[in-house]
């Protein structure tokens, strides 16, 4: 039985009338592929809706104690500042022992922070605690943060100067075990990674990659114009009080991540990624069993009020094995053909036809699990099962992974 070094997530989801993702022009986003124009919706947005969604299956459940990370250029102002200035620490006693902690942090001055020629600020309506990219760091860390802070100013009874010598000292004594918190992202930034450009020592690496999903036909789209009617001006002179048009798409879309398990029970546990099977790995395992699940019901979706564009996944394959991923896409760079009976069979076949076609060539080397509503589909070497089972199959292949 292969190790799971890699968990490869494939979905197959259809949307009626909606506008999933849109562009800067605000239009659908697009991506051509195979000589065909597809509707698209990006990884980025992918990833968002999953980290934000709640129920049984948020990735804020996977371990409360870890949570999410917290991403914002005012981290340091909003939930640290403001809670010490409520506390009564004088807000420039507060402003000056946490500027000394984000020096610490992320190596210096941010780039916006920079005087100019003229001795000046940049941006003076910028708060000095405010940087230029995203601070990203868990809560535990962020409870931490507040709590030496808090120590410190109690010490410096209100003085400035008394403030950034405590500072000062503490960092020289606390440097290491005090910067060793830059590596506690939360469990979205365990999967997401967090990129910090002024401190590459900082940076977590992704363990969980997320394609840009498409449909796996040519773009199905049309302009849809639209009034919203004045009810009481109406009445006396006719027409509309507003008049408008928005694209609207449908299509089915394939999706497609992989888990990098060893980074991603590195970045849970500190280990070395080498390491990774010395490790309790019950985390990862409950991290890879709440994605699939996340993949096949929460809908990447905008214009909820007008569109309501919600689905979940026709099929789900999931595979882990310790060859290098590859995904499925290329089962559609011919685009499935549209205005011909059963698009999601043919769609399903044709998933099914070039895992086999790749299996014939190479070998087959992964694990398989199959969870699909369409009756009859079955993928080579996949255990066909319910959504729920699949997740935990995930879960325990994981989480024993190397143990007899």
């Amino acid at each position: 039985m292969p190790l799971p070094r890699f968990i490869q997530i494939s979905a197959l989801t259809s949307y009626p009338a909606a506008l999933l993702n849109r562009d800067d022009s605000g239009l659908a986003k697009r991506i051509p592929f195979g000589g065909s124009v597809r509707t698209r919706i990006s990884s980025q947005c992918l990833k968002r809706h999953w980290r934000l969604a709640d129920g049984e299956y948020s990735l804020r459940n996977v371990s409360p104690e870890l949570g999410l990370a917290v991403r914002s250029r005012a981290l340091f102002r909003l939930r640290l500042q403001e809670p010490l200035v409520g506390d009564g620490v004088p807000e420039k006693v507060a402003e000056t022992v946490l500027s000394a902690f984000a020096k610490s942090l992320y190596e210096g001055k941010d780039k916006d922070e920079k005087d100019d020629k003229d001795g000046k600020s940049r941006d003076d309506a910028k708060s000095p605690l405010d940087r230029s990219e995203l601070v990203v760091l868990g809560e535990p860390e962020i409870a931490f943060l507040l709590r030496e802070a808090r120590g410190i100013c109690a010490q410096a009874e209100g003085d400035i100067k008394k403030a950034a010598t405590l500072a000062k000292d503490y960092l020289k004594t606390q440097k290491d075990n005090f910067r060793a918190i830059t590596c506690g992202a939360g469990v979205d930034g365990a999967m997401f990674g967090r990129f910090i450009s002024g401190d590459p020592g900082a940076r977590v690496s992704a363990a969980v990659h997320v394609a840009h999903a498409f449909t796996v036909h040519q773009e199905s789209s049309e302009t849809d114009y639209f009034t919203a009617v004045d009810d009481l001006l109406t009445r006396e002179a006719g027409g509309s009080g507003h008049l408008g048009a928005t694209e609207l798409t449908s299509g089915l879309y394939y999706s497609y991540a992989v888990i990098d398990v060893p980074l991603l029970v590195s970045n849970l546990t500190g280990c070395r990624p080498e390491d990774w099977l010395d490790q309790e790995r019950s985390l990862a395992g409950k991290v890879a069993a709440n994605l699939v699940q996340l993949m096949a019901t929460v809908t990447p979706g905008a214009k909820l009020g007008s569109t309501a564009p919600y689905d979940y996944a026709a099929l789900v394959l999931a595979e882990a094995g310790e060859r290098q991923p590859r995904t499925l896409a290329n089962a559609f760079l011919d685009p499935v053909r549209l205005g011909t009976p059963d698009l999601m069979g043919r769609t399903a076949a044709s998933l099914a036809n070039y895992v086999g076609d790749v299996d014939a060539m190479y070998g087959p080397g992964e694990m398989r699990w199959l969870a699909s509503r369409l009756p009859g589909v079955q993928v080579p070497g996949a255990v066909r099962t319910p959504l729920p089972e699949l997740a935990q199959a995930l879960l325990q292949a994981v989480a024993t992974a190397g143990r007899s």
